[in-house]
C-alpha cells in the first residue's frame, strides 16, 4: 500500500512541475495552462487524501466477549530476586495490538462446545500408551492394563502439614475426574457455570480455541496483556501484593497445602470477574486458575531473548527443555491459581511461568483464547459467546 502511495504521489508531483513551475508570465498569458494546474492540484489533493485514508490502521469491531489490548514494547520477565530463576533475566519485547478474552474460558461456554462437537477432552479419553511414552525415559516398561483409565489429577489436600516438599501428598491420580467432575465422578458443576473450565490439556484448550475462531496466546502476549500496562511491577496491579489490605485475586490464604483460610471467600476457583480487572479489562489475569500459553516451555527462553536488543512477537522455542523433566513435554502456563501460596509458591505474579506436560488437564488449569488483528471472523467469533 505504501509503495503504491508514493508511486502515485510521484507521477502527480511530476505533473505539476511540469505545468506549474513555468515561468509566472506564460501560466498568466494562457488560460489554459491555468487549468491544467488547478486540475493536477485538485487531483494531488485528493490523491493524498485518499491515501492516506487507505493507509491508516483499521480495527474491526471487538468481538463479544473481548477486550482490545492495544500492543507495544515492554519489559518481559524480571530480574527480582524474589523471583524464580526461569523468569530471569527481563529482556525487551514488543508485541502486536490483540483481542484476548475479558475472562478464562467458562464452564458453561466449555458446554456449549462440547454440545456443538461432540469433543471429548483428554481427561475423559482412556490413555494411548503411544502417547504417553513421548515424555518418558526410554526403555520405561508399560504399565499393567488396568491402569489405563480415563482421568486426571486432583487436588487432595492432606488433614496435617507434610513432613517434606513432596507434591505427590498432595495431587492425586484420580479416575473420572474430567472437566465436568472437577474433583472426581462424585463431583460435579451445580453452580459452577460461571466459573472457568479446568481439567483442561492443551490439546483441550487448542481444540475449543480453533472451533472458536481463535487462538491460544503466545507467552509474551499473555504476559503483556496480564501487566496492564504497569510495566516493571511486580504484581499485575502495582507494587504491593495486598493494597490497603485488599484482596485482588483468587490466591491461597493460610498454610499450603493443608490449611486455607478462606480470606477470599473461596477454597477452590471463583466465578469470573470476582476480582477488579486490570488496565485493559481483563479479569483474573492472576490467580483462580493457571491459563495455558501456546509456548514450549523451555527453562532458558528468557536468557536466549536477551541476546536480542529488542524482541519482535516472539512465538516461544522450538522444543521444550526442563532439566528437572527432561523427557517432559511442556507448555507454558501463566498466571498461577487458587493454589498459589505465600509460604509455597508465589507465581501469582506476571512474570512468573511454569512448564506443564501438555497432555495433562489439573484441577487449577484454564485458558483463555485471542485473535489477531488480522484474525478477526464475526461468524465464528459468535460460536464462544
Amino acid at each position: 500500500m505504501k509503495k503504491s502511495f508514493l508511486g502515485r504521489w510521484s507521477l502527480l508531483l511530476d505533473f505539476v512541475i511540469h505545468w506549474v513551475q513555468r515561468p509566472i508570465g506564460s501560466l498568466h498569458s494562457c488560460p489554459i495552462l491555468q487549468v491544467r494546474a488547478s486540475v493536477a492540484l485538485l487531483a494531488l489533493s485528493l490523491t493524498v487524501r485518499m491515501s492516506a485514508a487507505e493507509t491508516a490502521p483499521t480495527v474491526p469491531p471487538t468481538p463479544p466477549g473481548m477486550v482490545w489490548v492495544p500492543g507495544g514494547e515492554f519489559a518481559m520477565g524480571t530480574d527480582e530476586s524474589e523471583a524464580y530463576a526461569t523468569e530471569r533475566p527481563a529482556h525487551r519485547v514488543k508485541v502486536d495490538g490483540f483481542w484476548m478474552d475479558e475472562t478464562e474460558v467458562t464452564n458453561e461456554q466449555f458446554a456449549k462446545f462440547v454440545a456443538a462437537t461432540k469433543y471429548l477432552t483428554v481427561a475423559e479419553r482412556v490413555p494411548d500408551w503411544e502417547e504417553l511414552k513421548r515424555g518418558l525415559p526410554p526403555g520405561t516398561p508399560k504399565p499393567s492394563a488396568e491402569r489405563f483409565v480415563a482421568g486426571s489429577l486432583v487436588f487432595t489436600p492432606p488433614k496435617e502439614a507434610p513432613a517434606r516438599d513432596d507434591f505427590t501428598l498432595w495431587w492425586t491420580w484420580t479416575s473420572g475426574a474430567n472437566w465436568l467432575h472437577p474433583e472426581g465422578p462424585n463431583s460435579n458443576l451445580d453452580g459452577r457455570a460461571n466459573h472457568p473450565v479446568v481439567q483442561i490439556a492443551y490439546e483441550d484448550a487448542v481444540a475449543y480455541a480453533t472451533w472458536a475462531g481463535k487462538r491460544l496466546p503466545t507467552e509474551a502476549e499473555w504476559e503483556f496483556a496480564a501487566r496492564g500496562g504497569k510495566n516493571g511491577q511486580r504484581y499485575a496491579w502495582g507494587g504491593e501484593f495486598r493494597p490497603g489490605g485488599k484482596i485482588l485475586a483468587n490466591v491461597w490464604q493460610g498454610q499450603f497445602p493443608n490449611q486455607n483460610t478462606r480470606e477470599d471467600g473461596y477454597v477452590g476457583s471463583s466465578p469470573v470477574k470476582s476480582f477488579p480487572p486490570n488496565g485493559y479489562g481483563l479479569y483474573d489475569m492472576i490467580g483462580n486458575v493457571w491459563e495455558w500459553c501456546a509456548d514450549w516451555y523451555d527453562v532458558n527462553q528468557h536468557r536466549t531473548l536477551a541476546a536480542d536488543p529488542v524482541c519482535q512477537n516472539p512465538a516461544g522455542p522450538r522444543r521444550s527443555f526442563n532439566p528437572r523433566e527432561p523427557y517432559a513435554l511442556q507448555r507454558v502456563t501463566k498466571g498461577g491459581s487458587f493454589l498459589c501460596a505465600e509460604n509455597y509458591c508465589v507465581n501469582y505474579r506476571p512474570s512468573a511461568r511454569r512448564g506443564t506436560d501438555y497432555d495433562t488437564g489439573m484441577s487449577h488449569i484454564g485458558f483463555r483464547c485471542v485473535l489477531s488483528a488480522d484474525q478477526h471472523n464475526p461468524v465464528s467469533s459468535e460460536n464462544s459467546k
